[in-house]
């Protein structure tokens, strides 16, 4: 028999983590390469938008439907699937010679990145009790900032080293690395033959039995989907959060190079700070949520208190704009970013504490389509403003924005609405 490995579920979480930071190493490998590019291509920060336009247009459109795929082809695969496309895309990237090639290649990785947090949220959804869901994704989570740190120190060195093209290559051979232990390590929990049954019957004890769950299976997943509140809550607080945090992983390298002066070096050395502080902000999230479900908070509660805590960091990106120092703009900046993903770990979350294990993925794919498409329309108009006038009414706006959303989430998301079970006498 295979020997069972202690607490196989964070062992999950960690490859989740791992696959998330892969993902935003690649989306930001443009961010930083950029750099050198405008200059070798001559593009300007329109043209910069429209790139990011075409990512997330892609990423925006194939959002529910790559969550639809895993919910059919399962976690294991399809999510093995998307991270190779996506890893080979990046690597094409190389051969880009223009603004139309590089906008090209950016949107059919946008079609295989789309698969990356539908599947997150899906595998969170199998392997944890929802009193840990939050932590969980919290969890996986730090690996969108954990990348978009390591890009600028790894992509400056690949670049300052072995030419641009280097940077888009090495990424995305990391990929396929990871394909490889995840296929190894990832089962089903019921299937798993190193899960030990203490630990799989803690991790079902802590869920809904999906038998209650199969009263309106046959309208389709979709169908079920949209006729509840709870779906366009979560699609209405992601239309407008989600733009913010792909302003700051995909402008911040540029902004930092235009308005405060820095090279390629500065930014290898420097920009990393705002996501490492959005990692904090990813587990302190999840901490927050955990804390409050502790002391005998529900479920949906404690995610609405964690999300207003998390919303109210953001207005401390105006101060950034204006002060003169960049170290206090890095500082300033670093508190919005740590603010988001703190916010994310709960946002993230709610889709597997109101619906169940067999819609999740669909669901947060359904969610999230608009947000990322509000988001691919923003980078057009972030380069408009930016060549016309600055930074400055970008920074502004992108400071209200949670603190909106976070008014929809109590406005229309009821704590009675929960359906995960959480014993009171466990912890969080």
């Amino acid at each position: 028999m295979p020997t069972k490995i202690k607490n196989l579920r964070w062992y999950v979480a960690a490859m989740l983590m791992a696959v998330t930071c892969i993902n935003y190493l690649d989306r930001q490998s443009l961010a930083v390469a950029q750099t050198e590019l405008e200059r070798l291509f001559h593009m300007t920060n329109t043209d910069y938008g429209t790139i990011g336009f075409a990512f997330l247009l892609a990423y925006g459109i194939m959002h529910p439907f790559m969550g639809r795929i895993i919910d059919w082809m399962t976690t294991r695969r399809g999510l093995a699937l998307a991270v190779s496309f996506w890893s080979l895309i990046n690597m094409c990237h190389a051969l880009a010679g223009s603004v139309f090639s590089f906008a090209a290649f950016r949107a059919m990785l946008g079609v295989g990145e789309a698969g990356n947090f539908p599947g997150a949220a899906k595998a969170v959804a199998e392997w944890f009790p929802a009193k840990e869901r939050a932590m969980a994704t919290g969890l996986f989570n730090v690996g969108a900032g954990l990348g978009a740190a390591i890009a600028p120190p790894l992509v400056g060195l690949l670049i300052i080293h072995w030419g641009w093209q280097a940077a888009f290559i090495g990424t995305g051979l990391i990929g396929f690395v990871w394909v490889g232990l995840w296929l190894i390590l990832y089962q089903q929990p019921e299937k798993h033959p190193r899960l030990s049954p203490n630990e799989l019957h803690y991790i079902r004890s802590g869920q809904i039995d999906e038998r209650e769950k199969q009263e309106s299976v046959r309208k389709g997943i979709w169908k079920e989907a949209l006729q509840r509140k709870e779906l366009w809550a979560l699609v209405l607080a992601r239309l407008l959060s989600d733009p913010v945090w792909l302003f700051y992983t995909l402008w911040l390298p540029k902004y930092f190079k235009t308005a405060r002066g820095f090279d390629i070096k500065q930014i290898a050395m420097f920009v990393w700070i705002p996501f490492v502080a959005a990692d904090l902000g990813s587990i302190a999230g999840g901490a927050i949520s955990a804390w409050f479900v502790k002391r005998g908070y529900d479920v949906i509660k404690a995610r609405k208190i964690a999300l207003c805590i998390s919303a109210c960091m953001m207005p401390m990106a105006i101060p950034a704009v204006f002060v003169d120092n960049w170290l206090l703009a890095l500082l300033f900046v670093s508190i919005p970013t740590f603010g988001h993903q703190s916010w994310a770990a709960s946002i993230l979350t709610l889709p597997a504490d109101l619906f169940p294990k067999r819609m999740v993925a669909s669901v947060y794919g359904m969610s999230g389509t608009l947000g990322i498409l509000f988001g691919a329309a923003v980078q057009v108009i972030v380069g408009r403003v930016v060549d016309m006038s600055s930074y400055v009414p970008v920074f502004v706006a992108a400071a209200f924005m949670h603190p909106i959303a976070a008014s929809i989430i109590l406005a229309m998301v009821k704590s009675q609405a929960s359906r995960a079970a959480i014993p009171q006498n466990q912890s969080a």
